[in-house]
């Protein structure tokens, strides 16, 4: 993974190494969204603002999980619905928080939990 790209887009091959392996050096926080669903949509540009404002404290990797292998993903981490988005730390889940929130609550679930990494 690029180190200076803050926003990528994952998929299960490259799941371990993109995410896991990667969380070991800057939190990864893993959007699992699908192009279907309308707060998916929503949260999209809010992570990408806070993303970007955070500059290089964390990095956000998307997972499309409509169809295909993706989808096994969303079974590993026992997802209940879209969007679901995962913290991950040096190689572990961290945190979670499901459905779109506002900008102001996701700047304080990352303040709390990139500060305790």
């Amino acid at each position: 993974m690029d180190q200076g790209t803050p926003i990528i887009n994952v998929d299960l091959p490259d799941f371990a190494t993109q995410v896991i392996a990667a969380s070991h050096e800057t939190p990864i926080l893993v959007d699992f969204w699908a192009d279907w669903c309308a707060p998916c949509l929503t949260l999209a540009p809010v992570l990408k603002q806070v993303v970007s404002d955070y500059q290089g404290r964390f990095r956000l990797a998307k997972v499309e999980v409509d169809e295909g292998e993706n989808m096994k993903l969303a079974g590993q981490y026992q997802l209940r619905g879209f969007p679901t988005c995962i913290l991950f730390i040096a190689g572990e889940e961290r945190a979670r928080f499901a459905s779109h929130r506002p900008s102001p609550w996701i700047r304080a679930f990352l303040d709390e939990h990139l500060a305790a990494a």
